[in-house]
C-alpha cells in the first residue's frame, strides 16, 4: 500500500510551470516566435471558458442555438483575429479580460446570430468525452440558469470547469498508475470535508485498513489541491494573483452550494 500512496502523491509531477499558458500567450502576442505553441496554449485555455461563455451568452437572452453559435464565433475571433495584440498584460487575469471581451462582442453581434450555420468550423471547442459522460456534482441547476445574472453564471461555470479539469487530471494520473479504483471510491470526498464520511465503509470498499484510507484520502486531497492550483495558475499573468483567484473560485462554488441548499 506504500506504493499506492506514492502513486497518488507524487511531488515530482506536481507541475509548477515556469511559464503558464497565459504568460506564454501574452509574451508572444507581438512576435512570430513560437506562434504554433502560443496558439495551442490559447486554444487550450479557451476550452476552460467555453461553458462559462455559453452560460453568459444564453443568460443575455439568446436561444441555446444562437448562444452556441455566438460562443463559437467569439472564440473563432479570438483565435484568428488580432485579439492577442489588444490583450493588456496589466489586466492579469484571463477570466476578467475574457468577460469584458465577450460583453463587447455581444454589443456588436445583434445582427450576426445567423451569420453561419450551427456548429461551424471551430472543432477544438467541445466538451471532452469524460466531462460529458460523467455527471458532475458541480453542475448548475435549472433554477440557477434561469435566475442568476449572466456574470454570476459565468463565474460559476468557470469555477466548476476548473475544478472538473483538476479532478480529471487526478483521475488520469490514478488510472495510469493502476489506482483508478482508489480514485472512484474517494473522489466524492475530494472537494470538501464531509460529515457523513465513514472510513470503515471506505476501508471495506477498498479492502484496506481504515488508517490506510485516511492516508490515501489525505494524499489524494493534497494532490487535487496542487492540480487545482496549477489549473488556476495557467490563467493569470502574475503568480501573486493565484491565491486571489483560488479564493474567488471557492467563493463562486460556495455561492453555488448555498443556492442549491
Amino acid at each position: 500500500m506504500d506504493r499506492a500512496l506514492t502513486s497518488i502523491d507524487n511531488p515530482a509531477s506536481a507541475g509548477t510551470f515556469v511559464t503558464t499558458r497565459w504568460n506564454l500567450i501574452l509574451s508572444g502576442s507581438n512576435s512570430k516566435t513560437g506562434e504554433h505553441q502560443i496558439r495551442a496554449a490559447l486554444a487550450e485555455i479557451c476550452r476552460i471558458y467555453w461553458r462559462p461563455i455559453f452560460f453568459f451568452v444564453a443568460r443575455r437572452g439568446y436561444s441555446p442555438e444562437d448562444a452556441e453559435d455566438l460562443t463559437q464565433d467569439f472564440f473563432l475571433r479570438i483565435l484568428k483575429g488580432d485579439w492577442l495584440q489588444k490583450a493588456d498584460p496589466t489586466r492579469g487575469r484571463f477570466r476578467s479580460l475574457l468577460l469584458k471581451s465577450v460583453q463587447n462582442f455581444l454589443n456588436d453581434a445583434i445582427d450576426k446570430t445567423k451569420a453561419r450555420k450551427r456548429g461551424g468550423d471551430v472543432s477544438f471547442i467541445s466538451w471532452d468525452p469524460w466531462m460529458t459522460e460523467a455527471p458532475s456534482e458541480l453542475a448548475l441547476s435549472n433554477e440557477a440558469l434561469n435566475s442568476w445574472t449572466a456574470e454570476r453564471l459565468f463565474d460559476a461555470g468557470w469555477a466548476a470547469t476548473v475544478v472538473q479539469r483538476a479532478i480529471r487530471r487526478l483521475r488520469e494520473e490514478c488510472e495510469r498508475k493502476g489506482r483508478l479504483r482508489v480514485f472512484e471510491v474517494l473522489n466524492p470526498y475530494l472537494t470538501a470535508e464531509r460529515e457523513d464520511i465513514s472510513y470503515a465503509r471506505l476501508a471495506t470498499k477498498l479492502r484496506v485498513a481504515e488508517t490506510t484510507v485516511k492516508k490515501l484520502l489525505y494524499h489524494m486531497r493534497q494532490r487535487f489541491r496542487r492540480l487545482l492550483r496549477d489549473e488556476v495558475a495557467q490563467t493569470v499573468a502574475d503568480p501573486a494573483d493565484v491565491e486571489d483567484e483560488l479564493r474567488y473560485l471557492c467563493g463562486a462554488l460556495a455561492a453555488c452550494s448555498a443556492k442549491a441548499a
